[in-house]
């Protein structure tokens, strides 16, 4: 439907996205690892760390050789495995853009336990749907989805580039593509619940990332834009006489500024 480009959202509580940034360099390795083994390796390396509901709920059992990591484990280490260069890029634009400023509103622990949780989250939905499927399920599109639902809550007004049906760049409010993107997510659970793409992981994990922006981001972040938190790069030092005066100006400042041109923020 879209990709997104850009936001001009800007960092306020951290300077450095490090666990985002950490995130998409361990999905990039563990595909470049993946893509020079042969195919029969990478396929095995697919089974062994994808999210197999048959197996998750003791309907099958792994052939020997191919316990990598213990069967819990996998409700996360799928979502670090992907089957090709446009399946891992499709994903981690869409971390690249939207996840620096939900690790923003949440501090870097928690937004790494965010992550993790929405993956979880996905991969269970997916399984509930399907239990006795031995198809594996891989890729972070759980996660992202947890990401996409909380920048949505957080920052509807926010102005995004999109490149809409991957041919034309649009400035539109966040709220627009992602509240499509969401819902084209449940009416394709509903039509299509046994296609390739697991919309069961998606909605599982904007359900997640929904609920747990409610409690995990900052107590001093408000959720819908409602109120404008100046960068900390931009403050004025505290007890100087010119920050008393911008600081008496800049009400008006930002009163005028944030009127009309409030999606710039």
């Amino acid at each position: 439907m879209f990709i997104p480009l850009h936001d001009a959202n800007t960092l306020k509580h951290i300077k450095v996205q490090w666990v985002t940034l950490a995130l998409i360099a361990l999905n990039v390795a563990i595909w470049l690892l993946t893509s020079l083994e042969s195919e029969q390796a990478a396929q095995a390396t697919t089974v062994a760390l994808g999210y197999i509901p048959a197996i998750a709920f003791g309907h099958a059992v792994l052939a020997q050789g191919l316990e990598i990591v213990p069967e819990p484990l996998t409700y996360l280490t799928y979502a670090f495995v992907h089957t090709g260069f446009w399946h891992l890029a499709s994903n981690m634009i869409f971390l690249w853009v939207f996840g620096d400023n939900v690790e923003d509103a949440m501090g870097h622990l928690r937004f790494l336990v965010f992550y993790f949780a929405c993956a979880a989250a996905g991969a269970i939905c997916h399984g509930l749907l399907g239990m006795t499927s031995e198809a594996p399920l891989v890729g972070a599109s759980g996660a992202i989805s947890g990401v996409i639902a909380a920048y949505v809550l957080l920052h509807p007004r926010v102005r995004v580039w999109v490149l809409v049906f991957f041919r034309v760049p649009l400035p539109l409010p966040a709220f627009v593509p992602l509240l499509l993107w969401i819902g084209q997510q449940f009416l394709m659970l509903a039509i299509a619940p046994d296609g390739d793409v697991s919309w069961g992981a998606h909605v599982g994990g904007i359900l997640a990332g929904a609920l747990l922006i409610l409690v995990l981001r900052r107590s001093d972040v408000p959720l819908f834009d409602r109120e404008i938190v100046t960068p900390r790069a931009v403050k004025s030092e505290v007890g100087s006489g010119p920050a008393i005066a911008a600081g008496t100006d800049g009400q008006t400042a930002r009163r005028l500024r944030w009127g009309r041109g409030r999606q710039q923020y």
